[in-house]
């Protein structure tokens, strides 16, 4: 979603738009080199696999390795691909993990409320757009301070810009009861604030083992169709600043007749439990110290996590700004690069960097199946027309493109070759790559890959295919919208 925060506040919009236009002027994407294990002869370095006593062995990694690269169309292609990774992306792959794809709200709700609900030690709530949400019939903010007067520690960061619209009687209530609550990158004209670097994150993390990642704020734009939630409506108008959505205060439900239904939006999570939860921990407790959260307030885990699964995980924790760490960045790229069977990707604002769209493109040209599930319809007609705008180029070097149009995309995923997964915040634009701070879960293994699949297969039906022909001579108006705001695509 592009955050609706501001669109009740034109003045201080218009404030932070110019200035954020500035601070982007200065931005640009970092090239990322084709790994030298791409090349002929390059050796490829041992891979590290965690479990959860710690490092496993030479014997063990290669034991299960070889037991994934087994469900690769090309065993070595998957070698190379895992070396590729983890030089670009720097953490290690955990294994041990169940991992459970969450689709659309009412599945990611009942998981995050679940979560918070069994939760005996702590909790870590991180998240771009944080709203006081109903499901099933009971408020975020009534659990959450039930929980915390049972005992519960709980840790929050929201962001200022994401959360703009949220009233600030919700976070009263819950410092009240004594939730530490803390803002990433506050608005304060009067001090340096930073615009444009974003907390996009999406972390929920309950006693140190369950975790969850994905596109799903806690945001009343999923409550419309979740079972049990108050029925709420969002206001007509539109702007954007940033990347998520906030469509309403959350505090009830406004009058029917002064808007209309909000439309339905799809979304996917991941729920892990088990070893890799600890990299999602620990990325929680960096932001906690760089937002000035007092260290005491932080829980350690006092044994290692026990394994819940089979799947091996590897988080990636992205930032932006003056770090200008693109992690994430780096290993999609890596991955489209070194496929050898399918590329399938559903993203919901396509506004691709140059290198993205030659990696699509040279993956199409050599036989891979690449396919891009698109939104026909979107929050920020802006990044809808940059992307129609790329379609022509796309489409020429083979790139299967459709545009799923019953509702609003939202879902940030990606599998290829059956066995290599991901989910997470990162949007596949510049955006998430300059500016935001971004969370990405990678799934090595075909069970997850086969279940994604599925899933952007049942998705399709729901979808028009580009073709090819017609789209060539679509009107010269539409052509023109996409040039004119190609522009400005740093900020979409």
């Amino acid at each position: 979603m592009r955050s609706r925060a501001l669109q009740r506040k034109p003045l201080v919009l218009a404030t932070l738009s110019v200035a954020m236009l500035a601070l982007a002027a200065c931005a640009a994407i970092p090239t990322i080199p084709v790994a030298p294990e791409l090349r002929s002869g390059a050796a490829i370095q041992p891979i590290r696999l965690r479990g959860v006593h710690g490092r496993l062995s030479a014997r063990e990694t290669r034991r299960i390795l070889a037991r994934f690269a087994a469900q690769a169309p090309n065993a070595g292609a998957f070698d190379r691909h895992l070396a590729i990774e983890q030089a670009v992306a720097g953490t290690p792959l955990y294994t041990g993990n169940r991992v459970s794809i969450l689709r659309d709200g009412p599945q990611s709700f009942a998981a995050m409320f679940g979560a918070i609900r069994h939760a005996r030690r702590y909790l870590y709530l991180e998240y771009f757009i944080l709203q006081d949400v109903h499901y099933g019939g009971e408020r975020l903010s009534d659990l959450l301070i039930a929980r915390a007067h049972q005992g519960v520690r709980i840790d929050i960061i929201y962001d200022a810009i994401g959360s703009f619209s949220t009233p600030d009687e919700f976070f009263r209530r819950l410092s009240a009861a004594g939730i530490r609550v803390r803002k990433f990158h506050p608005i304060d004209p009067l001090t340096a604030f930073t615009l444009n670097d974003r907390d996009h994150r999406k972390i929920l993390v309950a006693d140190g083992s369950t975790g969850i990642v994905g596109g799903v704020n806690f945001s009343t734009t999923y409550q419309s169709f979740v079972p049990g939630s108050v029925t709420l409506r969002r206001p007509g108008g539109s702007a954007h600043a940033g990347g998520g959505s906030s469509a309403s205060s959350g505090s009830g439900a406004h009058s029917p007749r002064a808007a209309k239904p909000v439309p339905l939006w799809h979304d996917t999570d991941a729920q892990i439990d088990g070893p890799a939860v600890v990299a999602l921990k620990h990325l929680f407790e960096q932001h906690w110290r760089e937002v000035g959260g007092p260290a005491d307030a932080l829980v350690a885990d006092a044994a290692p996590v026990a394994a819940q699964g089979d799947q091996v995980v590897r988080i990636i924790g992205s930032q932006g700004g003056g770090a200008l760490r693109p992690r994430y960045y780096a290993t999609l790229l890596a991955a489209i690069r070194s496929a050898t069977s399918r590329v399938w990707i559903t993203a919901a604002y396509f506004v691709p960097t140059r290198q993205e769209r030659a990696a699509l493109a040279r993956a199409a040209r050599r036989g891979v199946d690449v396919r891009l599930l698109l939104p026909a319809r979107s929050d920020s007609q802006a990044a809808l027309d940059v992307q129609r705008s790329y379609y022509a180029g796309l489409l020429r070097a083979g790139v299967k493109i459709y545009e799923r149009d019953d509702g609003m995309l939202h879902s940030k995923t990606a599998v290829m070759d059956g066995v290599w997964s991901v989910v997470g915040s990162s949007n596949f634009d510049h955006r998430s790559v300059l500016f935001n701070d971004e969370v990405d879960a990678v799934i090595i293994g075909a069970k997850t890959g086969e279940q994604l699949e599925r899933y952007f297969l049942q998705d399709l039906k729901h979808a028009s295919r580009i073709n090819p022909a017609i789209w060539r001579h679509r009107p010269f108006s539409d052509k023109l919208r996409g040039y004119f705001w190609r522009i400005w695509e740093q900020l979409l």
